[in-house]
């Protein structure tokens, strides 16, 4: 009598309880997405006024929460902070301003502010005669609107489909503003004032939209005073 094969049985209640865990599984998935957080919820973390102390390359810096763009910032030595507020007063988000803070449109009232670590960092002048001079159509410029000198790049550069306006401010001195021309591409074209140092190691910029270029003064005088309140001396 030739030998019978070996025949493995399974207890019957493995498949069920294989299948009981795979639901529980993908309701725990589902329950953790319906609860997670509005989008807006982390956000709401930065309409605390509680100042948070940085500091960039030595430059120290107390910062309320409710201008930092990062709700996680704990403080500490960092490269780059991040921050937005609104116009003409620039003030740090709240909750009753969420819907200003996120609108993107051609007239939006946001400026985001930049201040990082920048060892390489120019003055206007030295930035305008070896980063956009030589790409510049006419180093003599045109005038501008509002006051400022107009200059524009040759298309094949880098810099063809912006303008670069340059302005004075009374106490603080040359302003180089780059922006973006309005093309169909580029529905809500931003102006860039670009890096100034404000301590030794470290640079500032922001952006706004091109439709507020006629407040560049304030803006820049109000951007100044904003920082100057945060750096701690």
């Amino acid at each position: 009598m030739g030998e019978r094969g070996e025949i493995h049985q399974h207890s019957g209640w493995l498949i069920p309880l294989g299948v009981i865990l795979v639901i529980l599984a993908l309701s725990g998935m589902f329950l953790l997405y319906y609860l997670r957080p509005a989008p807006g919820a982390f956000r709401d973390r930065r309409a605390s006024t509680t100042g948070i102390t940085l500091a960039v390359r030595g430059t120290r810096l107390r910062i309320p929460a409710s201008y930092l763009e990062s709700g996680g910032t704990h403080g500490g030595d960092v490269d780059v902070v991040a921050m937005s507020a609104l116009l003409p007063d620039m003030r740090g988000y709240s909750p009753s301003d969420s819907a200003l803070f996120a609108r993107n449109a051609t007239d939006s009232p946001v400026l985001h502010l930049l201040v990082k670590a920048d060892t390489n960092s120019l003055d206007a002048a030295s930035r305008f005669e070896r980063i956009y001079k030589p790409y510049i159509l006419d180093p003599t410029g045109d005038a501008g609107p509002f006051g400022l000198t107009r200059y524009m790049f040759r298309v094949d550069s880098g810099y063809g489909r912006d303008d670069l306006f340059v302005g004075n401010v009374p106490g603080l001195g040359t302003l180089l503003l780059l922006c973006e021309q309005p093309a169909q591409d580029v529905a809500s074209p931003n102006c860039l004032a670009i890096d100034r140092p404000i301590a030794p190691g470290v640079t500032m910029s922001y952006r706004f939209k091109r439709a507020q270029l006629a407040n560049w003064r304030q803006i820049s005088s109000g951007v100044d005073r904003l920082i100057s309140g945060f750096m701690v001396h």
